[in-house]
């Protein structure tokens, strides 16, 4: 009903105050299924968290697999359960139907054996959040399940959040522990103790949190939200006279997982670019490379205006780009060369430089404080200060500033 939107109406709200604006509310996505483009605005409110759960599940799929083999059984359950929830689908439901194209890609158990970055996208994109006959279990079981599938991607990618998501699962555990009368709870109190324990979290790994989560979802509905005290006041509120304010930059804002998906398809597609090799290889942007590389973003519809001045608030295009192609392996061997060759370094040095060289590799960027906290004091608890003297410790961060410099012009 856009077109009757659009019509003119002169005088509707008073004498000369004639219609001048219309609302859409567009709950079936007709809009962008059609291609129509107008100005809106996203109304309040999280995704639901079926959505969530499936796009989590997503992006721990691509995390696991840049850890080489390590993590196969874990990847391939995780594709065998968003595998049935796909399944469970109906075609014929008038929300699935327009994307009943890639809804039928992934019914298909050959297209999960190899998710490219293509893959994730559509399943992101078209799937995530679709109706689904797959049982998923109670809303308390997927709150559980979302929080331990956060923690697990906080690990995969060293994440700083995770050690937040681990107070929150040895909370969940000590509510546990109150309910040990409970005969479902005792027959798992093994666990639920050893996961209060700080021995249990030195080593952990993804695949100790999967079996946390599958055995403790079911028991999530039987801890009882605490009571709160219910406070009654008998007073006047004094309330000042009323005033509309318009806001027009509330809730636009950015969906950071999907951007990032969006912008490394795009580094993907355009590996050869001249200002994207000068990323990878660590040599020193310009203004105007920066400058071209957001108008090709902006006119491929990667990225907006909006999603740009948000990047350049948080430490810029460079960098950004820098954290999704990495630093070439040869280039950040080559900034240590020179001082590789004057100091003599002994074993544990090498070691120490190598994981630096690991870190770049992988994440682009890497900040001289973390030189301080895990993985680098996984061996030495004092960090580079504990294996370096203050002039190397020194030299060392002055070449890592270095190549985090290059990317922001």
């Amino acid at each position: 009903m856009v077109g009757r939107g659009t019509r003119l109406c002169p005088d509707l709200f008073g004498p000369g105050d004639d219609k001048d604006e219309f609302v859409i509310f567009d709950f079936c996505q007709n809009l962008e299924f059609f291609s129509e483009n107008p100005n809106v605005t996203d109304g309040a409110g999280a995704k639901p968290i079926g959505e969530r759960l499936f796009v989590t599940r997503v992006q721990l799929i691509e995390a696991a697999q840049h850890h080489d083999e390590a993590h196969d059984q874990f990847v391939a359950a995780t594709k065998q359960l968003l595998q049935d929830e796909v399944a469970g689908m109906n075609l014929e439901n008038f929300i699935v139907r327009p994307k009943r194209r890639s809804v039928e890609r992934f019914q298909q158990a050959e297209n999960w054996s190899h998710l490219d970055l293509e893959a994730r996208m559509a399943l992101v994109d078209d799937i995530a959040g679709l109706p689904s006959a797959y049982d998923g279990g109670t809303l308390p079981a997927k709150q559980f399940d979302l929080l331990c599938l956060n923690a697990q991607l906080q690990l995969l990618n060293n994440e700083g959040g995770f050690a937040r998501l681990q107070q929150r699962i040895i909370q969940f555990a000590s509510s546990l522990e109150d309910l040990s009368n409970v005969p479902l709870v005792a027959k798992e109190l093994e666990l639920i103790l050893e996961i209060q324990s700080d021995s249990f979290w030195e080593d952990v790994t993804i695949e100790m949190l999967e079996t946390i989560r599958r055995r403790l979802r079911n028991l999530a509905e039987l801890i009882q939200p605490k009571e709160r005290k219910v406070v009654i006041t008998d007073f006047e509120d004094d309330i000042g006279a009323g005033e509309n304010i318009i806001m027009p930059n509330i809730g636009s804002g950015v969906d950071k997982a999907r951007f990032k998906m969006k912008v490394r398809r795009f580094v993907e597609q355009h590996r050869d670019h001249i200002t994207l090799n000068k990323v990878r290889r660590g040599e020193q942007l310009t203004k105007q490379d920066l400058h071209e590389l957001s108008l090709i973003l902006i006119s491929e519809g990667v990225a907006d205006e909006k999603s740009l001045e948000e990047l350049a608030t948080d430490g810029g295009l460079g960098r950004f780009l820098r954290s999704l192609t990495g630093l070439d392996r040869a280039a950040a061997k080559t900034a240590f060369g020179s001082f590789i060759t004057e100091h003599n370094l002994n074993a544990d040095q090498t070691e120490f430089l190598d994981l630096i060289i690991d870190s770049l590799t992988e994440g682009g960027v890497v900040q001289p404080e973390t030189f301080y906290e895990s993985p680098f004091t996984d061996k030495y608890n004092m960090g580079i200060a504990g294996i370096f003297d203050r002039n190397q410790t020194a030299a060392i961060i002055r070449i890592v500033t270095e190549l985090n410099d290059v990317v922001a012009a």
